[in-house]
């Protein structure tokens, strides 16, 4: 009852003519950064983040989380219309969602896509309202050294746990630990990496890191690859949408493993895409058409959109329970929050309860108005892929450029952004990941912060992180995650090999 009470006293705080509005904008302007490859939803929201700033917290995270959802339903339309991935984790989508569109069921699948992206979000969306506050009940137990643990855990998690080489995830983000420690040094007062440049004293603004990272990023590695447009018209009629309705509650058990796996993902660092593949492969191993996929099942529209939703949605609960984002976009986020003057973590459900039952309540009604959103505007931004990507490139980049100025006024920052952009477009290239780099430059300072003032009052001595069972288990934790991949190997080395049931009968040569 007192979850349900938290949450009725966030719809108060969000159904106001204002945050409606916000809503309503975040959401359109999330489906076509969507729709248009290059951008994304943690491009989007970087980009568009300094608008924020003379918004109360409340309001700025109803729009920028609005853009998140709005993001998430329309990388679905370039998909299926054009086999062109707006985001990544539609990727899968396009397997099944792209033949369904040749046969002239684009409306069928486009419809599944939405409807079955928003009930993955309103299960995660479930989840977090009754599992939050029971992580918020530690709140007052947080000290120095429980916090330095949190963020031991969410640097750790992200090298264990994280997808690709576990060496690249680390060089990733000790670049992020260099980048964050440029400037004063916060308990010295000593100037730290700034090689004699006064305007490096307030070291790399976190906002300016992400835009050129993100978005600049983006589009210089949308411009080599060469984008042209092409694909299938599509309009969304009542009948269709009924029809297709009347099918989906067939696929209640796809739905259903989707969204676990989904907010699983998202709690844990692997994010929609790993979510939208993995729900998608156990759909077709699991399904009795799943020879099928791959020809336009309907079945396999369902499962990859359920799951990045659900993923997604899921991805804010670490992010604002202890600070732990859980995808790249969950890490924008958590900046945003730090330059609001908010700090994210278990203090956050009980000093500014407004703020988070209020933006629990805005992902009910934002999923819902994206979902209406989308289902009556699919023929206008699927028009929108008609411009030659030549003419939209340089208007991100002014959007980027004009993003960055703002946040000191001063035209280095401009100059700090491109910089950025081409870190990123070279991480891209060498496939390293950016959301490690990301999550260390945003949280590197407050790791450090944590670390010293631990040992301050330890005198030095590190069995303080294993002084009580709290700290000591998320420190174990956070270890054991650190060394998962090579006690996977470890694993699959003692681990015998299974035989393959089909050449058990087979002579031996």
């Amino acid at each position: 009852m007192d979850e349900l009470n938290s949450l009725f006293h966030g719809f108060a705080v969000i159904l106001t003519p204002m945050n409606m509005l916000l809503m309503f904008i975040g959401i359109t302007l999330g489906v076509l950064i969507g729709v248009l490859p290059g951008l994304g939803g943690a491009n989007g929201v970087a980009i568009l983040l300094p608008l924020t700033f003379t918004m109360s917290p409340t309001s700025a995270i109803v729009m920028l989380s609005c853009i998140y959802w709005g993001a998430l339903f329309g990388g679905a339309i370039t998909s299926i219309l054009f086999n062109i991935p707006g985001e990544p984790w539609s990727v899968a989508t396009t397997f099944d969602g792209y033949p369904m569109a040749q046969r002239g069921r684009a409306g069928e699948a486009l419809t599944a896509a939405f409807t079955s992206s928003f009930v993955g979000a309103f299960v995660a969306v479930v989840m977090i309202t009754f599992l939050a506050p029971l992580v918020a009940k530690f709140a007052l137990q947080f000290g120095p050294p429980e916090f330095f643990a949190v963020y031991l855990l969410t640097f750790c998690s992200f090298v264990g746990m994280g997808k690709g080489s576990p060496f690249k995830i680390l060089a990733s983000m000790t670049m992020g630990f260099a980048l964050g420690s440029v400037g004063m040094d916060t308990v010295t007062g000593q100037l730290r990496l700034t090689f004699g440049w006064s305007e490096l004293m307030r070291g790399f603004d976190f906002l300016i890191a992400v835009i050129g990272l993100f978005g600049i990023g983006e589009i210089l590695l949308s411009m080599e690859e060469g984008l042209a447009f092409s694909g299938k018209s599509a309009k969304i009629d009542p009948k269709i949408v009924l029809a297709t309705w009347k099918k989906l509650p067939a696929f209640w058990v796809t739905s259903l493993r989707s969204s676990m796996v989904g907010i699983w993902m998202g709690i844990t660092p692997g994010g929609a895409t790993p979510a939208s593949f993995m729900s998608y492969g156990l759909a077709k191993k699991i399904s009795k058409n799943g020879s099928k996929f791959g020809t336009g099942e309907i079945e396999g529209v369902i499962a990859p959109e359920t799951a990045a939703h659900a993923a997604g949605t899921a991805a804010l609960l670490p992010m604002l329970a202890l600070g732990i984002p859980g995808s790249p976009t969950a890490a924008v986020l958590l900046g945003g929050l730090l330059i609001w003057g908010l700090q994210p973590g278990p203090l956050l459900f009980v000093e500014q309860k407004d703020f988070v039952w209020g933006l629990i309540a805005s992902m009910y009604l934002g999923n819902l108005v994206g979902l209406i959103v989308v289902l009556t505007t699919v023929p206008l931004f699927a028009s929108i892929l008609r411009i030659p990507f030549s003419i939209i490139a340089p208007i991100i980049i002014v959007i980027c450029a004009i993003g960055a100025y703002t946040v000191h006024n001063a035209m280095l920052d401009i100059w700090f952004m491109l910089l950025f952009g081409i870190l990123g477009y070279l991480f891209k290239k060498l496939e390293y990941p950016l959301a490690p780099m990301v999550l260390a430059l945003v949280l590197g300072d407050k790791a450090e912060d944590s670390f010293r003032q631990s040992m301050l009052v330890s005198q030095g001595d590190l069995t303080i992180m294993y002084s009580n069972g709290l700290v000591g288990s998320i420190t174990t934790l956070a270890l054991l995650l650190l060394c998962w991949p090579l006690i996977s190997k470890a694993l699959a080395i003692i681990r015998p090999p299974k035989v393959d049931e089909f050449d058990a009968d087979r002579p031996v040569d």
